[in-house]
């Protein structure tokens, strides 16, 4: 690889389990197990990324620091119980470990880049390529006045590199080649801050290394499950925590925009904001493992969100709550190995969906059952949303799953609006709470008459995706874990059996059969993992205890070498699909850990 060519090594993004998680619970980045960071937006999750190569090209901005030359082996782990990466390079010369961090509690946001010689000498190269704005916009580059480094600015932003190795710039690019031997260590912090803002200060990338174990570890250290599986258990909590934001408590779905769930299709959406669909697998999550300040952070988060008009709730909101989630595609970008368009915000924000009333009102009673802090009239909250619930839950909506294809009468969501009463109703009877019971009650009952009348097929004598149709849906598994019906109701198991046969495919399920066009995409994409740990589940549940657990350790076997999981699955091409990690698959892994435990 000659000096000056910084993209002979590789032009597209790396496989999707081949990218690592670095964050400090304000953003996050995607680095490679070529020791390429190929996405990181700055400062915040939803800021315009500025390391866009993930969606496009190197030309649109990425951060390579690699021998120079051929690696013979990589082997990358985290530090136990931290966020502290470490990839190892085996080349002809001798062997260096790449460790990568986002030191937490930091004024800037920060990325802190070591190499260290571990045996031998090895010649090395960084090679740093800013791009602001979703890799449209070339900062203009100067170094700093002590010689130290260099910095970025454009805009409102500025990327200040420090090194202990020279830089230069050539063809728009910062780079530097130096060898390392017997034990030597070079470091790289890149910091951002506000451009009319001074330049940050030069850390001690040591001591926020040793800080940020230990902050992990102290972290990870409160984590009361024991049982099975305690590693993939406690890896997806240390993810869940990374994709929140700390200053908020909200929580995102995943820190990345537009990875295709479909090669090369257009099922890219952006995922970098909080769905309340999430809220209550996560507060579940959250205080059954011992993490109650979390869960009591999220709760408080939704809380403020969905405070005002109950007809104005909306399923996602931003991380401070902001409400104008508005959708726009960046037309340059060419997408994640051209699977365009690339969309930054959600017009599923918009969307009528009756099943974010029955998380709503599970969150209350988890929060509650758990003796949760109260800041905002919670139970006053909750009776005004069960109120305008009674209004709206005949209506048609977009489902869980957000089509695109129309509204309506989707079986899983009026199971969840039923719950909503059914939850609101048993918190009153527990808690002495006033609220218009009997109204309540009729409502409850009408709905659940009206599901079972309307929303199952006689002929498959199944559950069915929505009134009147004959297709399943993975999301029926769900009605027995609210209390829909029990487990052992011949219904039930015969809707298990039909989502089995139609909707499971090569070991792993579907959400529902693309093929129908339900959600108006016209696209096929992979094998779901959320809803594949949720059959295992309705297994563990339904007394096939080895059925359950061998399909958990299958799906556990999915997760990349360190432990992460995107949102779906390719079984023919043993891919990752969708965006990375996914905190939904994640919240699914550690609620089949524990219902098999119990």
């Amino acid at each position: 690889m000659s000096s000056h060519d910084p993209f002979s090594r590789r032009i597209l993004p790396l496989p999707i389990e081949d990218y690592a998680l670095l964050g400090d619970c304000h953003t996050a980045a995607l680095t490679g197990r070529d020791g390429t960071i190929d996405w990181l937006c700055l400062p915040r999750f939803d800021s315009p990324a500025c390391m866009t190569a993930l969606l496009g090209t190197a030309e649109h901005g990425y951060w390579a620091i690699h021998p120079v030359e051929p690696v013979l082996s990589v082997q990358r782990r985290y530090r136990d119980d931290t966020l502290i990466l470490e990839t190892t390079f085996t080349t002809r010369t001798g062997e260096v470990m790449l460790t990568e961090c986002m030191p937490v509690e930091q004024e800037h946001r920060t990325l802190i880049r070591r190499v260290t010689a571990v045996r031998g000498q090895v010649q090395m190269r960084c090679s740093l390529r800013l791009r602001f704005d979703y890799g449209q916009t070339i900062p203009w580059v100067t170094r700093l006045p002590d010689g130290s480094g260099l910095c970025a600015i454009a805009g409102p932003d500025q990327v200040v590199l420090r090194s202990t190795v020279p830089l230069q710039g050539q063809h728009l690019t910062t780079e530097a080649v130096f060898e390392v031997k017997d034990g030597q260590t070079e470091t790289f912090v890149l910091q951002h801050a506000l451009s009319h803002e001074p330049l940050p200060s030069a850390l001690d990338a040591e001591a926020a290394l040793a800080y940020t174990e230990q902050w992990w570890r102290n972290w990870c250290a409160h984590c009361t499950y024991h049982g099975p599986w305690r590693e993939a258990v406690l890896r997806s909590l240390i993810v869940l925590k990374a994709l929140t934001y700390a200053p908020t408590g909200g929580i995102i779905a995943a820190p990345t925009t537009s990875l295709p769930e479909d090669p090369g299709g257009i099922r890219n959406w952006d995922y970098r904001y909080c769905w309340l669909r999430d809220a209550a697998l996560t507060l579940s999550a959250f205080i059954s493992c011992g993490y109650h300040t979390e869960a009591q952070a999220w709760r408080d988060w939704l809380h403020r969100s969905i405070a005002g008009d109950a007809s104005q709730i909306q399923i996602m909101y931003g991380l401070c709550g902001e409400r104008n989630l508005q959708e726009w595609t960046v037309e340059s970008l060419p997408g994640y190995h051209n699977a365009a368009p690339v969309r930054i915000g959600n017009a599923a924000a918009d969307q009528v969906q009756l099943d974010i009333y029955g998380i709503m009102a599970h969150v209350a009673q988890l929060g509650r059952a758990a003796r949760l802090h109260n800041r905002h009239s919670a139970w006053a909250l909750q009776t005004e949303v069960v109120n305008w619930l009674q209004h709206i839950w005949k209506q048609p909506d977009q489902g869980i799953w957000e089509v695109r294809g129309g509204p309506r009468q989707f079986v899983h969501s009026k199971v969840m609006a039923w719950f909503t009463f059914e939850a609101s109703l048993q918190d009153m009877e527990r808690y002495s709470l006033p609220g218009p019971k009997e109204s309540w009650t009729r409502t409850r009952d009408a709905l659940h008459a009206d599901i079972c009348k309307n929303g199952f097929n006689k002929e498959l004598g199944s559950f069915v995706q929505f009134y009147g149709g004959d297709t399943l849906d993975a999301a029926l598994l769900l009605l027995p874990r609210v209390g829909f019906l029990p487990y052992d109701d011949p219904r039930i198991q015969q809707t298990i059996a039909m989502i089995e046969k139609h909707l499971l495919k090569e070991g792993f399920l579907q959400r529902y059969k693309t093929c129908d066009n339900v959600d108006g995409l016209n696209s096929t994409e992979g094998a779901f993992l959320a809803c594949t740990f949720w059959l295992a589940d309705a297994y563990a549940l339904s007394g096939r205890r080895e059925d359950a657990t061998a399909l958990f350790e299958k799906l556990l076997s999915l997760r990349n070498d360190v432990g992460l999981l995107a949102e779906e699955y390719d079984p023919r091409n043993n891919t990752q699909l969708g965006n990375f990690p996914q905190g939904f698959s994640h919240l699914a892994l550690i609620h089949t850990a524990l219902t098999l435990s119990a």
